[in-house]
C-alpha cells in the first residue's frame, strides 16, 4: 500500500487587478463596459479593506495558504488557471471580459508550489491563439504541466501524468463545458488550438472521458477529471451534473474535480470517491464589488484529498477542506464560522462531515448519495 494526497483548488484568476500589484503588469486598459482599467479593481479592494503595496512579492498573494500546503505537503497540487499568460493584445471579439497575466509575472504561480494547471475554461483564449499559444509556452518553460487545452484537440484531450514520491503517479483530465461560457468556436479540433470541449453531459461522454485515462492508466494510479461547468453564481446543482459525475466516478474517476462557480458547491462523497460539484475562486480581484455577500464568494477554499493506493485502485482515507479569507488581495485563514458554512452546503448529499476549532472541515465517512 502506497499514500498519494492530492491539494485541488477552484478558478485561479492572476488577470486584471492582481495583475496589476505584480512586478510587471500588463496595459491596464480593458474591454469592458464599465470598467476600463484593470487598477480600478485594485481600488476597490484597498477601499474595502486597506492599502496595498505595490509591487508586491510574486508570493504575496498566497498568504496563509503556502503555509497550509507546507503543513501538508501533498504530492501534486492541481488548480484551474482562469487567466492566459501573454502579452497578445488581440482581445477575444465579442467577450466582455478578458483576463491576462505578464509572461513576467509567471513566477507567482510557481510561488504556489503547482504542479498542473488546468486551462479548459473560460477565459484561456481571451487573448486569441496566439494568447494561447504563448500561455503554452510561458508556463511549460515554468515547469508547469498544462492539461484541457493544447495546440490540436489530439494535446487538449490527452491526460497528464504527474510521478509521486513513491512512484505512483496523478493522472490529470480536463474538460470543458459550454454552461461556463466556453464559446463553441474555442473547442480544439484535429488542427485548430482550442480547449478539450465536451458537447453533453451524459454517460456516454463520461464513458469516453473515462477512457482516454484508461488508455495511460496503471495499478496505483490516481484519477482525476477537472471540469470547468455550470453558472458563476447559485448553490443549485443541476441533476445532469450529479448524473455525469457519477457517470465518471463509474467510468474509473477518482476525483472530479468541478469548478466555475465563484463560490464553493456542495461536496459528495459517492461510490468512496469525492465529487467537488464547485471548488469556487481561490483568487481573484472580486474582493472589493458589492453585492456578492449572500453567496460568501470572499471565501477561498483548499481542498486536500488523502488516498490509499495499490494495485488494485485507490481508497478515499480523508478529503479535508481548509477556509481562506481574501484580504488586500492576499489569501488569510478563514474562521470556524466559514468552515461551518461550507460543511453546511454539502449536507443536502448526506455528506457526514466534521467542522474542527480552526475551521476546517473533514469529511468523516461516507454515507448515503441523493442520486445514483
Amino acid at each position: 500500500m502506497a499514500r498519494c494526497e492530492l491539494f485541488l483548488c477552484g478558478d485561479v484568476m492572476t488577470g486584471r487587478g492582481i495583475d496589476q500589484i505584480l512586478p510587471t503588469p500588463s496595459s491596464p486598459r480593458l474591454h469592458e463596459p464599465d470598467v476600463e482599467d484593470a487598477r480600478e479593481y485594485v481600488a476597490l479592494a484597498e477601499e474595502a479593506n486597506g492599502p496595498i503595496a505595490r509591487p508586491a512579492a510574486f508570493d504575496y498573494v498566497w498568504g496563509d495558504a503556502l503555509a497550509e500546503l507546507a503543513r501538508a505537503s501533498p504530492d501534486v497540487a492541481v488548480a484551474n488557471l482562469e487567466t492566459a499568460v501573454t502579452t497578445s493584445e488581440e482581445a477575444w471579439p465579442g467577450k466582455i471580459v478578458h483576463y491576462r497575466m505578464h509572461p513576467a509575472n509567471v513566477p507567482c504561480l510557481t510561488a504556489l508550489g503547482l504542479d498542473v494547471c488546468v486551462l479548459a475554461n473560460n477565459h484561456v483564449l481571451d487573448w486569441g491563439r496566439a494568447g494561447l499559444a504563448e500561455t503554452l509556452e510561458t508556463l511549460a518553460a515554468a515547469g508547469l504541466v498544462t492539461v484541457g487545452a493544447g495546440l490540436d484537440a489530439r494535446e487538449a484531450e490527452a491526460p497528464v501524468a504527474v510521478p509521486t514520491c513513491d512512484g505512483g503517479r496523478v493522472l490529470v483530465a480536463a474538460v470543458g463545458h459550454r454552461s461556463s461560457g466556453v464559446p463553441a468556436a474555442w473547442a480544439a479540433a484535429p488542427e485548430q488550438s482550442g480547449v478539450a470541449l465536451v458537447r453533453s453531459l451524459d454517460r456516454d461522454e463520461a464513458a469516453r472521458v473515462g477512457e482516454r485515462i484508461a488508455r495511460t492508466r496503471r495499478g496505483g494510479d490516481v484519477a482525476v477529471v477537472s471540469i470547468h461547468w455550470g453558472t458563476n453564481w447559485g448553490r443549485d446543482i443541476p441533476d445532469e451534473h450529479v448524473q455525469f459525475a457519477h457517470a465518471l466516478v463509474d467510468a474509473g474517476v477518482d476525483v472530479v474535480h468541478g469548478h466555475s462557480s465563484h463560490h464553493a458547491r456542495a461536496v459528495e462523497i459517492y461510490r468512496d470517491k469525492p465529487i467537488l460539484y464547485g471548488a469556487g475562486d481561490f483568487l481573484t480581484d472580486y474582493e472589493g464589488i458589492r453585492g456578492l455577500e449572500p453567496f460568501k464568494d470572499d471565501i477561498a477554499t483548499m481542498y486536500f484529498v488523502d488516498f490509499e493506493t495499490s494495485a488494485g485502485g485507490a481508497s478515499l482515507r480523508d478529503l479535508r477542506i481548509v477556509p481562506l479569507r481574501l484580504r488586500r488581495m492576499r489569501l488569510e485563514r478563514g474562521t470556524r464560522k466559514d468552515g461551518v458554512h461550507l460543511a453546511a452546503i454539502s449536507r443536502r448529499f448526506g455528506t457526514d462531515v466534521a467542522v474542527a476549532a480552526d475551521g476546517s472541515v473533514v469529511v468523516r465517512e461516507t454515507s448515503r448519495s441523493i442520486a445514483s
